[in-house]
């Protein structure tokens, strides 16, 4: 069955995991849909995990549109989520103009990063029926502005900051709200505080749902791995069984683990 906006608030509301990963292609987004992945996100991530970049800046809006096309073809029942590169979304028509081209590639919804400076253009996607997924914490096309990939919200203030522009922005009609690099109390407080289902990427273990890079989880790619990720491949005979064994340990609770977590 075609997972759904209403699935994933059910789940939130029953207090059951759901597990997101990313994806570019058809055939790994069949895979996972075979596993019981709920959610399957084309990130941005493709900038340096298939363009060799060493961030997401370089990603254009065309780059995001054909792998969302592409996924879309592979994935049968899995909701989609499609990032908004670097600038594409400065202000509401360039958002509506952005999302019109990834919907109707496919995608079920939109992802912006951001705090609550998006309320105007989150506002005008929603009048518009376009479904939008809020991004906090580290947001990877402001790290040159974070001067590198640092944990986010560990001062009080910049704490209270994320729970003020969560609350904004599922206001202002955000569906879903993502938090990467947060510390693990901010997370369940912030999860515990918005209706939106809240998904979290070394965000610790209370969020509604995990997501992780396809690369990281399966153990590929060069360079040192976050303090988030696990390797599910080591150990598993197949990819498949590196997809549903991720899948069942987020609905378990047992991924993330303690030392996959920022305990600030």
């Amino acid at each position: 069955m075609s997972i759904t906006l209403s699935t994933l608030l059910d789940l939130k509301k029953k207090s059951e995991k759901f597990a997101v990963m990313t994806a570019y292609d058809a055939t790994f987004a069949y895979e996972m849909d075979q596993a019981g992945v709920e959610v399957i996100l084309v990130g941005d991530s493709l900038g340096m995990v298939l363009q060799g970049h060493d961030s997401t800046v370089p990603v254009r809006l065309e780059d995001m549109v054909y792998h969302t096309a592409s996924v879309k073809r592979g994935a049968r029942n899995a909701f989609i989520i499609a990032d908004m590169p670097f600038m594409s979304y400065g202000t509401p028509e360039q958002a509506m103009a952005g999302a019109r081209q990834l919907m109707q590639a496919g995608a079920h919804m939109v992802k912006l990063e951001g705090g609550a400076w998006l309320c105007d253009a989150i506002a005008h996607l929603s009048r518009q029926g376009v479904p939008v997924c809020a991004h906090l914490g580290l947001t990877p096309q402001s790290v040159n502005k974070f001067g590198g990939y640092k944990v986010q919200g560990k001062e009080a203030s910049q704490a209270q900051m994320m729970l003020d522009d969560a609350k904004a922005l599922e206001q202002a009609g955000a569906d879903i709200i993502l938090l990467e690099c947060v510390p693990t109390k901010l997370a369940k407080q912030l999860t515990e505080e918005v209706s939106a289902p809240v998904v979290g990427i070394g965000a610790g273990p209370y969020t509604d749902g995990q997501v992780l890079v396809m690369h990281d989880l399966l153990g590929v790619g060069a360079g040192k791995k976050p303090k988030f990720v696990k390797n599910f491949l080591a150990g598993s005979d197949s990819i498949q069984a590196a997809f549903k064994g991720y899948v069942e340990a987020v609905k378990s609770g047992a991924f993330p683990a303690e030392e996959h977590s920022f305990n600030i």
